[in-house]
């Protein structure tokens, strides 16, 4: 009889412990909720950029000696490679709007050249070694991906000479900063914690002008008066890295 009161007893203790257990159970928290950065796009940045150009590069002679003529050389395509760095700021509105400064600078050796058709005998020959621009952007950013067009003041630093086919003597010869205007569009993927790389295209133009070419080696002629042209096609990839001043990263649930 007692062994079967205590058999009794534990029966009732087991049956009031398991809802208890599974009630623990039901009380404990969820997992944490999976949180995914989204990238951020304002602060500084700098970085390399390398690439291609090409040019439409026109020259016209104007006067000879002062004297006025008209003898148009014609235009002739020329293509090389560029490389370079950039330096900018950019600021990232709460809708993903992407507003930007940016300076860039490159290294060039976009060169063609043509025979002379007023001295056929000689041989014109032209190169553009530097460009600079200097732009604003705006964009619109899918957390790590930028879309963004550009546009503002572009220079180039471009050299003319004319030489002697047989000799290879430099007969006349001119060097010219010049200032003009640039549009652009390009892509941007941040592939890393502080780190981007893309792709632009960037069109450079400016406004034909007339420029006087010293001319050593055309004696009896004293000047040459030459009016110039080059407008410039570029595509380059590029890598930046951002240092994150700007507006703080956000997360999503």
């Amino acid at each position: 009889m007692k062994m079967l009161v205590l058999a009794s007893v534990g029966l009732v203790a087991l049956g009031m412990a398991a809802p208890a257990s599974a009630a623990d159970m039901a009380v404990k928290a969820p997992p944490p909720p999976i949180v995914a950065p989204i990238y951020n796009w304002s602060g500084f940045y700098i970085g390399a950029n390398g690439g291609g150009a090409w040019s439409s590069q026109c020259i016209n002679i104007t006067a000879v000696s002062g004297v006025a003529a008209a003898e148009a050389e014609g235009c002739r395509d020329a293509s090389g490679g560029v490389v370079g760095g950039q330096i900018g700021y950019r600021w990232q509105t709460p809708s993903s709007w992407v507003f930007g400064l940016e300076a860039q600078g490159d290294w060039a050796n976009i060169r063609t050249s043509r025979t002379s058709l007023f001295f056929p005998l000689d041989t014109w020959r032209s190169t553009v070694d530097g460009l600079g621009l200097f732009t604003g952007q705006i964009g619109y950013a899918w957390n790590a991906s930028l879309f963004y067009v550009k546009g503002g003041a572009a220079v180039a630093n471009q050299r003319w000479d004319l030489f002697n086919n047989a000799t290879g003597v430099g007969l006349a010869s001119a060097e010219r900063t010049r200032w003009g205007g640039t549009v652009g569009v390009g892509w941007e993927y941040g592939f890393a914690p502080n780190w981007s790389a893309g792709i632009e295209y960037d069109h450079i133009f400016s406004e034909s002008d007339n420029r006087t070419f010293v001319t050593p080696g055309l004696a009896p002629i004293t000047s040459l008066t030459v009016n110039t042209r080059s407008d410039i096609d570029m595509v380059t990839a590029r890598i930046n890295y951002h240092f994150n001043w700007g507006n703080p990263v956000v997360a999503r649930y």
